[in-house]
């Protein structure tokens, strides 16, 4: 394991500073602190005095903390409970107490609550904005420390150490960490100033394998608010001392977070309780920190800024770091949406998620979940390449809920019916047909524009706990260049639902997962057909999955899903698009803009031409969904190793989704509540959350 004092002090014992606070006093307790000579990556976080017993030597001489590992369960981790707690409150308390015991060198720290990692978790190093105290994570340590080993750069408000030495310390650990753990990434979070540190750190590095989460960078310090401020205090008089906690609140963001605080729109009596115990803290804050930082202090942090700016920018053409950009859109102090668009645009792999209603301090923003971003993002990895398989993680209910608020319109709109079969053939009402043990194979008919994929997710996962992992088409997860697809960002909820790149490798993974797999064989040209072509299958001549799910004797599960026909008509298609010269033109940019697949098959199925057909809407209909009996596999490898006979199989699944689609077809026309209006009368009567009936089995 990695010397993980390397780079921070000089000599052979380099302490690093490992505390927790009270969240509910702020009270900083000397018992919990930890002064020790780390050689491990182990966490040495106590609540009780440090001593001997408390540690085990690993045979490299490191210390090992003993502590239960961290429950991972199939609906993720969510210790959102306990983060609740943590206000902007308790950040003022706890950011005091460390400026008060201020004094010494910058150095590293681990929060305690951040000690319960998972096994093989990547390390995060958070590298704080101007303050310097490190603890702009605060609100999100506990859900960080379950998939992280978080260090925290503390960089004491008096200290004085230049830029260019932070980037020699942060990337001394840097190396020190890649010599000992090769294979994993290392995570650099930084805010405002942190960001031009971990540019500036990934620039000297090209070849270790940093993921770079940016904060509102400070790469545009040129244009900043805070630029003037330099010449200002050099003339300022020291008798103005209200000044220096007044551009203190600026630097912060606090005004912002006041704000917030009322647009919560809570009741009048709980709002005026928050923002008067955020005031009071404020103030205690400000005065505290005004007493530590002079003005000569404000002044030297600020020229530092500048200077951290001008050496981040004069080295982005050499960051080749994965990279995630968080921009704010209220920021008072950066044009933090104009910087994050000019890096996109300068840096080698980066994307960008923009918070239109946050300010500079974003993580400390209500609604704002780092873990959910990462996970969004698909920027959480154990290795240098992403296993969408094992570094997958489910989303916790919390997240499960908004998700579900996000398509409820669909649910509401179309009141799916689902249906499933029993192994003697038998139709049921709801998913008792399907096994929840894994692995499954879902293979089925993608309705226009995929309507239906939201509402069979969301079901599953809500009514049998079972995560559908969808086979999605490479354009949510990659561009191959920047232009007129949707932002990466448009996907993110589907990232968080499961979804992975459809690939042969992917499959493997999945399968030896036992994960229940979603694959809709006609892909692209099903979901966006013709005129006409309703509820036609276009799947590959060959056989595509029959044998890899026969390798992990998966069951195969086919269905269909039928009622985009109530939902909207095709008025211009593909083939009227490409005759007008406008909307070839910009389909012709599109399809040049995303991944190719099935380059090497000819046919109808092979045209994966990237377009969006023009709908006229109509009342909304209803949405049903049937999945045919299972056909088992297990047992069959050797048989259907000839492909003769996985063919066989492939075209009786898909025989058994035009069966599932035709029987739907029929049924419908005896749905009593196939129509919006009944189903709202129903509903007004019975109450909006009623299941509304369907037609007799």
């Amino acid at each position: 394991m990695a010397a993980t004092g390397a780079g921070v002090f000089a000599g052979p014992s380099s302490p690093i500073l490992r505390h927790q606070i009270s969240p509910s006093t702020g009270n900083l307790k000397s018992k919990r602190f930890v002064l020790a000579t780390v050689t491990s990556r182990q966490s040495v976080s106590s609540t009780e005095p440090a001593s001997p017993a408390a540690h085990t030597v690993t045979e490299n001489g490191g210390f090992e903390k003993k502590h239960e590992a961290s429950k991972v369960t199939k609906r993720g981790v969510d210790s959102e409970s306990e983060n609740r707690r943590l206000s902007l409150k308790d950040y003022f308390e706890q950011s005091k107490d460390m400026i008060r015991s201020d004094g010494g060198p910058p150095r590293w720290f681990s929060p305690v609550e951040c000690a319960s990692r998972s096994n093989n978790s990547p390390l995060l190093l958070f590298l704080p904005g101007i303050v310097g105290v490190g603890l702009g994570l605060t609100l999100h340590h506990q859900r960080l420390g379950q998939i992280f080993d978080i260090w925290c750069l503390h960089i004491p408000v008096m200290d004085r150490t230049p830029f260019t030495d932070l980037v020699g310390l942060v990337e001394k650990t840097v190396r020190s960490e890649n010599f000992h753990s090769p294979k994993r990434p290392i995570y650099l979070v930084g805010e405002s100033l942190g960001a031009c540190l971990a540019l500036s750190v990934a620039a000297r590095n090209p070849d270790i394998d940093l993921i770079l989460i940016l904060a509102n960078p400070a790469t545009c310090f040129s244009k900043s608010q805070l630029q003037p401020l330099i010449p200002l205090l050099q003339i300022m008089p020291e008798q103005l001392p209200l000044s220096v906690p007044y551009i203190l609140s600026l630097i912060t963001g606090i005004p912002l977070k006041m704000m917030a605080i009322v647009e919560k729109r809570l009741p009048l009596r709980q709002t005026d309780g928050e923002l008067s115990e955020s005031i009071r803290a404020l103030s205690s804050y400000l005065s505290v920190l005004a007493d530590v930082l002079p003005r000569e202090t404000l002044l030297w942090k600020l020229q530092m800024i500048r200077s951290a700016s001008s050496h981040a920018n004069s080295r982005l053409h050499a960051v080749k770091a994965q990279t995630l950009i968080l921009s704010s859109g209220r920021d008072l102090l950066l044009p933090s949406e104009e910087e994050g668009e000019r890096l996109r645009r300068t840096l080698a792999k980066c994307e960008i998620r923009k918070f239109n209603d946050s300010g500079h301090s974003l993580f400390l923003e209500d609604g704002v979940d780092l873990v959910t971003i990462i996970k969004g993002s698909s920027f959480y990895r154990r290795a240098r390449y992403i296993d969408y398989a094992s570094d997958y993680i489910p989303p916790t209910p919390s997240e499960f809920k908004k998700i579900c608020e996000s398509i409820r319109w669909i649910e509401v709109a179309t009141s799916p019916v689902m249906l499933s079969t029993l192994e003697d053939g038998k139709i049921v009402r709801g998913l008792g047909g399907i096994s929840s043990e894994g692995p499954v194979l879902f293979v089925g008919y993608h309705m226009l524009l995929g309507l239906e994929l939201a509402p069979l997710v969301a079901r599953f996962w809500a009514e049998r706990d079972i995560l559908v992992r969808g086979m999605a088409h490479p354009l949510t997860f990659t561009k191959l260049k920047e232009g007129k697809l949707p932002e990466l960002s448009t996907f993110d909820t589907f990232r968080m639902m499961g979804a992975v790149p459809v690939s042969a490798i992917n499959f493997y993974k999945l399968f030896a997962s036992k994960s229940h797999v979603l694959l809709y064989p006609g892909g692209m040209r099903e979901a966006l057909h013709r005129k006409g072509e309703e509820y036609r299958l276009f799947w590959p001549e060959q056989s595509e999955f029959v044998r890899m799910a026969a390798r992990f004797g998966a069951t195969i599960i086919p269905f269909g899903t039928v009622g985009e026909d109530d939902i909207g008509q095709v008025v211009l298609d593909y083939d009227d698009l490409m005759k007008i010269p406008y909307f070839k033109s910009e389909i012709e940019e599109l399809t040049d803009e995303a991944v190719k697949l099935r380059t090497d098959i000819e046919g109808e199925v092979a045209n994966q031409a990237v377009h969006l057909p023009i709908i006229l809407p109509k009342l909304p209909g209803r949405f049903y969904y049937l999945f045919g009996k299972p056909i088992e596999t297990e047992g069959r490898k050797q048989e259907l190793r000839s492909r003769e006979k996985a063919h066989e199989l492939y075209l009786e699944v898909k025989s058994e989704v035009e069966g599932c689609m035709a029987f739907l077809k029929e049924k419908r026309e005896h749905d009593p509540y196939r129509s919006l209006l009944p189903r709202l009368i129903f509903q007004a009567t019975n109450g909006f959350d009623s299941e509304v009936p369907t037609f007799e089995l």
